[in-house]
């Protein structure tokens, strides 16, 4: 266990991508998983709050900070459990491993399935709390079994595929918190397992934005290298991969989830309104709603003395643009929500884990 001095000079901004984040009362890293379990039982026998963060991409961190242990998992590795022709390779992978290396390493060693994920900032034990998707994949497409520790029941427990209860943007992880605390997990991710098919070519291709770069029709197959390459590229003209020299990329990544809405909500939408079968109704894109409230790129920057706005990239990130606070992203996230419920009668709602902060 790697413990830090307490105090103000803990600002948590330094440990997400936003860079926005107040102090914490202490900062704790581990990088086994028994170290992890040894925190999370040390601030649960002293009663003490406890914020689990792994890469920092996902979280907006009040400016007033956390008033309890931070605990920031740096567990790594990724190991192959089995490997055949039939039924793929298990791979065994470390809760704190950064998740686009594992993406990396999975194209290199022709294991398909993930390469569609490729870019996405932060820790492979975030990735099945949120089921983390993009570009027509999601981790529950490839998700095998979860290890966690439960707080509750105090033990090591896996979660099969069928017991996460994936969902979009959702799982059973997700739904249950410690004492209903935000950012505190009652199950508390050590490793993931994956089941990848061995090849060379990508999963079919879901995204008609992926499909048209690619230049093969929605459902085909891609080179997987094709997949990732195309995939950083496509991410990285929206600053959705992390860059030190690009504002755009401080960010929480898409603020908003796409609303799922019944089908008679979405008759009433224009024609030209991006609807998407899903499970509970239809999806809608938040990017195109938020675009035809009135929002565009760059939107806020006024109204936060040019400290953060929407993306100059696109409409679906609030980003930092250099000192900003959590007011100022809050600030450009209630308008953004205002004019569309104004507009459209849609409540968005924050894919975003606000800490200490309410939207």
């Amino acid at each position: 266990m790697t413990p830090t001095a307490s105090g103000a000079d803990l600002a948590l901004a330094e440990l997400t991508t936003i860079g926005v984040g107040g102090p914490a009362r202490r900062l704790e890293e581990a990088v086994t998983e028994a170290e992890i379990i040894d925190a999370v039982r040390a601030a649960d026998d002293a009663e003490e709050p406890l914020l689990i963060i792994g890469g920092g991409s996902n979280l907006l961190i009040s400016d007033a900070g956390f008033d309890g242990t931070v605990l920031r998992i740096r567990t790594s590795g990724i190991r192959t459990n089995s490997e055949d022709t039939c039924g793929g390779a298990s791979v065994l992978v470390q809760a704190g491993q950064n998740w686009d290396e594992f993406v990396h390493d999975a194209v290199l060693h022709a294991r398909s399935g993930v390469e569609a994920l490729s870019g996405i900032p932060g820790a492979t034990g975030a990735t099945p709390v949120q089921n983390v998707g993009a570009y027509g994949s999601e981790v529950a497409h490839t998700i095998a079994a979860v290890r966690v520790w439960d707080r509750q029941e105090q033990q090591v427990r896996t979660f099969t595929t069928s017991e996460l209860q994936f969902g979009y943007r959702d799982s059973v992880l997700k739904r249950h918190r410690w004492q209903g605390i935000t950012g505190s997990p009652r199950y508390v991710v050590l490793t993931v397992e994956f089941q990848l098919p061995l090849s060379r070519m990508s999963a079919p291709i879901r995204y008609a934005e992926l499909a048209a770069r690619l230049d093969v029709p929605l459902g085909e197959r891609a080179s997987a290298l094709d997949v990732r390459e195309a995939v950083l590229e496509l991410r990285g003209r929206k600053g959705m991969v992390l860059d030190a020299e690009d504002r755009d990329a401080f960010s929480t990544g898409s603020f908003f989830t796409n609303p799922v809405i019944s089908e008679e909500q979405a008759a009433g939408l224009p024609d030209e309104a991006p609807r998407y079968p899903a499970s509970g109704g239809v999806k809608l894109s938040a990017a195109w709603l938020i675009a035809a409230s009135g929002f565009s790129r760059g939107f806020g920057s006024e109204l936060t003395g040019g400290r953060a706005s929407l993306s100059t990239k696109h409409t679906l990130a609030i980003t930092n643009r250099g000192g900003a606070d959590a007011t100022d992203i809050l600030a450009v996230a209630r308008a953004v929500r205002q004019g569309v419920q104004d507009r459209f009668g849609i409540e968005l709602e924050a894919e975003s884990l606000l800490v200490g902060l309410q939207l």
